[in-house]
């Protein structure tokens, strides 16, 4: 379980960090550089489509560690499991919305930051271990 454990953490800081960083430094310091507002929107408009992407891939594998960790039936009464889920859908409607109704900037941009929170609330959750019915004594 112990790559389960380090597949889990490192799933996190590549998603959770990166659409933290993104957010919250990176089009920061480009509008602090001086950089033309519609050059930051362009990059935000080309990044966020990949670390949501990105962010969908991890999130995947971490429900597989998850259901590596417990049984399924209790996949969706552990609070992880519930954030891993809304995640995912976020993710989805994120792309769906995009595809079907790119004017829709205010949804997308609501799914952007709730796939965020989600992430820093997962981050504060305990990364899974083997089922203790499963352990072996």
């Amino acid at each position: 379980m112990r790559a389960g454990a380090i597949t889990w953490q490192l799933a996190q800081v590549f998603w959770v960090g990166g659409i933290w960083i993104m957010h919250f430094v990176l089009l920061k310091a480009l509008e602090k550089i001086g950089f033309a507002s519609i050059l930051v929107q362009e990059v935000a408009l080309y990044t966020r489509p990949l670390l949501v992407g990105i962010a969908l891939a991890c999130v995947l594998l971490q429900l597989m560690v998850l259901k590596q960790a417990m049984p399924a039936r209790q996949l969706l009464k552990d609070l992880r499991g519930q954030l891993l889920l809304v995640s995912a859908a976020l993710a989805m409607s994120y792309f769906v919305t995009q595809n079907l109704w790119p004017a829709a900037q205010y949804w997308l941009a609501y799914s952007y930051l709730a796939l965020g929170m989600c992430g820093l609330l997962l981050v504060i959750q305990p990364v899974p271990l083997a089922y203790p019915a499963l352990r072996s004594s």
